[in-house]
């Protein structure tokens, strides 16, 4: 039985929200909603990311995302605007599907602190 139905619903709610938002056909995986806050982490978009810049994009947006446990510090943007976090503590072991409700919890957060502040969603 699964007993996280408040953030699957949650989760859900967003990759629809942003679905409608970017008027897409589909909804968005983990990976691409990784990519979205890398992209508003770094605060400007260009229609030609690098498969490298992709993937920079994504770990940007996981150490943002475990910045707010206290796992990242962010530490500056380099000369090109990107931004660069440093690890502060290792983050407590578990296996792929632990990671992935981890993720997602603080995918909810993000884009519920967004929505909040900036009106990003809706």
């Amino acid at each position: 039985m699964d007993t996280n139905w408040e953030q699957d619903f949650a989760y859900q709610r967003i990759r629809h929200l942003i679905k409608d938002r970017f008027r897409r056909d589909n909804l968005p995986d983990l990976n691409a909603l990784l990519f979205l806050i890398g992209v508003q982490e770094l605060g400007h978009w260009q229609a030609d990311f690098t498969k490298e810049e992709k993937r920079d994009l994504m770990h940007i947006a996981v150490c943002r995302l475990m910045a707010e446990d206290g796992h990242y510090r962010f530490v500056g943007r380099d000369d090109e605007g990107w931004p660069h976090y440093e690890l502060t503590s290792k983050i407590p072991p578990t296996d792929l599907a632990g990671q992935e409700r981890l993720l997602k919890e603080k995918i909810i957060g993000y884009f519920a602190e967004l929505e909040s502040s900036e009106g990003f969603i809706g």
